[in-house]
């Protein structure tokens, strides 16, 4: 055990073993604190297994419509115990990828949970590791080899990067059995039937995508006006037009106001805006109302941080009240995306050292959905351009214009750009459709140069690629779209 670290992170996350590697890079002595999971959740639970899952439903999809293709393949089938086998193979590989790295950057791996238990002016901060009070969700991947144990660690700089849970509404406590959150929709151990799907943002959109794809029947049930509220309002009435048209059942300005189990799965009552309430029955309900920070235990309230909300207050760079102490990622607050901790965690890093650092963007924060049409995103939607007082060019181009998405069978969807109309900034851009997931990267590189229209009129895009709506929507915008 060092006797101080420069710098010590709690957590294992994306947004912790990236600033930590990021701080092995800079000279600092690192170490991090984890308590279940290297990689977080991002790695075991969230973004990279679901990816899995849904990739074998993507391909079940093609099977079961190869038709379309000028193909014959016999009625396709899957085995669940399979599918989900292979996510946590994944899973698994890219978590030991992550201990890897800490061994090649020298970062000291400490395993248990952490707690602040002294800041000082111009002092060293105390953490101590104990045992974890909270159970493992299982399958748990192998710690890493030569990791420190429990006991008191100094560090003249602390990080925390301890991340969100899913959030749990009075009532409707997921029981890991008729009632579920992400964990337990990860690791089905069949196939369930019938589901309902409570909240529409990107974990609830994704699962019901699945599990649709895969031959349940799935009911969504959102209580605002419109699912996926972050995105933009034209970009989600066309993903819900596809998911109905692949038989998702879609409920909005609706609210689950119980939820009864028995032995044959749940019985959930809906109220609607209008005052009408109807009782819906499935096999399973997955809870996917949003996540919080995990502030707890950590000491936070006693050496007196700022919470708002249930996140940790930070400036631009990280840093909180506290000399000292600093939060990154998800317990950092919205939003709560893995590349946004990453990038988070480098800046703060970055910080600490001196470097000249320019500080966290949110708007310039990409968000990706993956179901089936994906939908990814990035600024601001039409509405909030509008709200703050831009005036603004619209473009719009449908991916029915677009060669290679009529050669793949993905006509369906749209690439839709918002500029400031005085000054040709580009102010958001949003996609729905084949691959927009991959696409997104182009406008966020974009407005992270501060691109104007007209630079991006004059791109030359290579043909044919998917890539033709981002210019096509660009020409639109102006007057100029060739191709529709």
């Amino acid at each position: 055990m060092a006797d101080t670290y420069d710098i010590l992170v709690i957590g294992g996350g994306p947004g912790g073993y990236v600033a930590a590697i990021r701080a092995a890079q800079l000279g600092f002595k690192t170490a991090v604190v984890e308590r279940e999971h290297l990689g977080g959740i991002c790695l075991n639970w969230g973004c990279i297994p679901t990816k899995a899952l849904l990739r074998s439903a993507e391909i079940f999809h093609y099977a079961e419509n190869a038709q379309n293709y000028g193909l014959k393949i016999a009625k396709p089938s899957f085995e669940m115990e399979a599918v989900v086998k292979r996510s946590r193979q994944v899973s698994g590989q890219l978590a030991g990828g992550v201990g890897f790295l800490m061994k090649k950057n020298k970062i000291d791996v400490i395993w248990g949970e952490a707690k602040i238990a002294k800041v000082g002016k111009g002092g060293p901060v105390e953490v101590t590791v104990g045992k974890s009070k909270k159970p493992v969700v299982e399958p748990q991947n192998p710690v890493p080899k030569g990791t420190l144990g429990e006991g008191t660690y100094k560090a003249k700089h602390v990080i925390v990067a301890t991340g969100a849970r899913p959030r749990v509404l009075p009532g409707i406590e997921p029981d890991g059995d008729r009632i579920w959150t992400y964990f337990e929709a990860m690791k089905p151990k069949a196939m369930p039937k019938s589901l309902i799907v409570m909240g529409s943002g990107a974990i609830g959109i994704e699962f019901a995508s699945f599990y649709r794809t895969m031959g349940a029947d799935v009911t969504v049930v959102e209580l605002l006006p419109q699912i996926m509220p972050v995105e933009d309002a034209e970009i989600a009435k066309l993903a819900r037009k596809q998911f109905e048209k692949q038989g998702l059942k879609i409920l909005t300005d609706a609210k689950v106001a119980k939820v009864e189990k028995g032995g044959d799965g749940v019985s959930v009552t809906v109220e609607t805006k209008d005052g009408k309430s109807q009782t819906l029955k499935a096999e399973r309900l997955i809870s996917a109302v949003g996540v919080m920070g995990n502030i707890e235990g950590l000491g936070l309230e006693e050496i007196g941080v700022e919470t708002d909300r249930g996140c940790i207050k930070i400036d631009a760079y990280g840093k909180t009240n506290v000399e000292g102490v600093y939060a990154i990622g998800d317990v950092a607050g919205p939003p709560m995306l893995a590349h946004k901790a990453e990038h988070e965690g480098t800046i703060c890093v970055e910080k600490i050292k001196g470097m000249d650092v320019h500080p966290m963007k949110k708007t310039e924060i990409p968000g990706c959905t993956y179901c089936q049409p994906q939908v990814a995103s990035v600024g601001l939607t039409e509405a909030k351009a509008k709200e703050a007082g831009r005036e603004v060019k619209v473009g719009r181009f449908s991916f029915v214009g677009n060669g290679k998405a009529i050669a793949l069978g993905e006509p369906d969807g749209m690439v839709k750009t918002i500029f400031d109309a005085k000054t040709g900034e580009l102010l958001g851009a949003h996609l729905v459709g084949a691959e927009v997931t991959e696409l997104i990267q182009g406008f966020v590189i974009a407005m992270g140069l501060e691109t104007t229209e007209a630079e991006l009129m004059h791109s030359c895009f290579p043909h044919p690629t998917l890539s033709e709506t981002m210019h096509e929507s660009v020409l639109d915008a102006y007057g100029r779209v060739i191709h529709m």
